[in-house]
Order: C-alpha cells, then structure tokens, then sequence
C-alpha cells in the first residue's frame, strides 16, 4: 500500500500596518483600525474606547425622544400642523421586547387620524424614534430642511399629510398611517440600530400604498446612514427625490425600484432644479 500523500502549507503572517498607513486608512473610516496592544491584549486606552462606544449604543437604544422639541422644529417648516402620535407599546421596555406592537398604533392614534382622513393625499411624512430617538434629534430635521423645499420646487401641487411624529415607532407603522390618511406614498424616517461607530444614523424608508400587515421589507426602499458622518442631508434628500419620481411614475417602490446610477448626478439635478 502506497504511502498517503502529504501537502505542505505554507502559513503567511499579516505583515502590521504601518503607524503612517495605519493614520491615513483612520481618516477615511471610524472603524477600528490597527489598535494599539500590550503584549497579546488590547492596550487599555483601545479597551475603554471600546467601551464607551458601547455604552453610548445602548443610550442611545434606551433614550426617549424629544418629542415637544422635534414638533417645535417641525412647525417652522410651515404646512399642517405637525401631528404626535404613540405606537401599541406603551413603554420603551415593552417596546424592545414586543417589536409588533411598535408596528402599529394605539386606539387614540388611530382614532386621531381616522378623524383627519377628509381625502386622500400624494405624500405622508413619519418620524419615529426607533432603536435611536438620538439619531431624529439630530438628524431629521436638517434633513427636512434639504427635502421639503426641493418637493416645493419639483412637484408644487403635491398635497402633503400632516408631518407624524411617532413614539416607539418602528418601520411598518408608516403602513397604517398612510392607509389611515389614504396615502399614495410614504416616507418613514426613523433611528436605525445603533453600531459603535455610529450612535446617531438615521434611516428613511419610501413605501408606495402600504397595506398594514400585508407590505412587505421588499417592497420598500431604504436610504441609510444618514447623519454628520455619514450619508450628507443633501446626498439623501437628492436619492428621496429619485425614489419619489420614480414611485409616482412607476407606481410602485422596493425592489423593482434601482438605486440612482450616480449620486452626484441626482444631486446636481436636484440643485439644478433648485435654481430654477
């Protein structure tokens, strides 16, 4: 019987980064890149670092929203009257246990919109707090402030909801408000989970006609990272308008629907049209 054959491996060690690479490649990215060690551990300065990250995630997934304050910023945009409104869960602990529960509304909510639902409209705009009320603190209103003048400018006989603004929110409670308000599209822009690098992002979410229980995450489109040190207010505003174009003329939004070719080129059409 013949010997079996043998294969030898050459193992290959990751040369260490440079301090110079190491520097320039901390520049373009907050993740954590070449951390300092002592001996086979992490140094302690790379540990508490990592640690106040982490605490400041899990703030950030308990805070409250501000909700007096956001709607106080909301009214200067103008339009109607900024509405508040309260998920089925009635606590932030409920909330993170039960997440169907802050997929829909409580009776009063319901009740309150079921009394403004005269006729229908082309546009709902929600704001919910999500897994980071910090992140619509921070984020939502600078984006508003991009978005709605360009809505003003490209579609000035749009009729809009009431902007709703949602405690313990998550996504597909933007179902039933635009059912409730006869909707035609809705655009939910909510906290997203927060990372360790980034406490504070903000998603918006572009749903065509939702139907409560029945729409689907593939029949959304999503526009994440949105905030300081991310996705910039005007880059978003720019891809919301795309998404918005596209659903009215193709009447529907998700995965039928592409992203923009290049993010620029939206960009530059939206301050083109600004200009006009």
């Amino acid at each position: 019987m013949s010997e079996p054959e043998t294969f030898a491996l050459d193992v290959v060690e990751a040369a260490p980064l440079s301090p110079a690479l190491a520097a320039r490649l901390r520049q373009l990215t907050p993740a954590r890149i070449a951390l300092r060690r002592s001996g086979i551990s992490l140094a302690t300065g790379e540990v508490l670092e990592f640690q106040l990250a982490h605490g400041r995630a899990r703030d950030a997934v308990h805070a409250p929203l501000q909700p007096a304050m956001l709607l106080a910023a909301l009214r200067k945009f103008g339009g109607p009257e900024p509405i508040l409104l309260h998920s089925a869960a009635p606590d932030r602990p409920t909330y993170l246990k039960r997440p169907d529960l802050g997929r829909k509304l409580n009776e009063a909510s319901r009740k309150r919109l079921e009394t403004l639902a005269n006729e229908p409209c082309e546009l709902a705009i929600v704001v919910a707090d999500g897994l980071s009320a910090l992140a619509v603190d921070r984020n939502a209103n600078p984006l508003l402030a991009e978005l709605l003048p360009l809505l003003k400018l490209t579609f000035p006989a749009m009729k809009l909801a009431p902007i709703c603004v949602v405690e313990q929110g998550r996504v597909a409670i933007g179902d039933e408000i635009g059912n409730l308000l006869s909707a035609s599209l809705v655009i939910v822009l909510i906290g997203e989970r927060p990372g360790l690098s980034s406490p504070d992002s903000l998603g918006a979410y572009i749903t065509w006609q939702p139907q409560p229980g029945r729409t689907t995450d593939a029949e959304r489109n999503c526009i994440s990272n949105i905030r300081a040190g991310g996705l910039s207010y005007a880059q978003a505003a720019a891809r919301l308008m795309h998404y918005i174009r596209e659903a009215r003329e193709k009447r529907l939004t998700g995965v039928a629907l592409k992203d923009p070719e290049e993010l620029p080129m939206a960009l530059d059409a939206a301050k083109q049209g600004e200009a006009k």
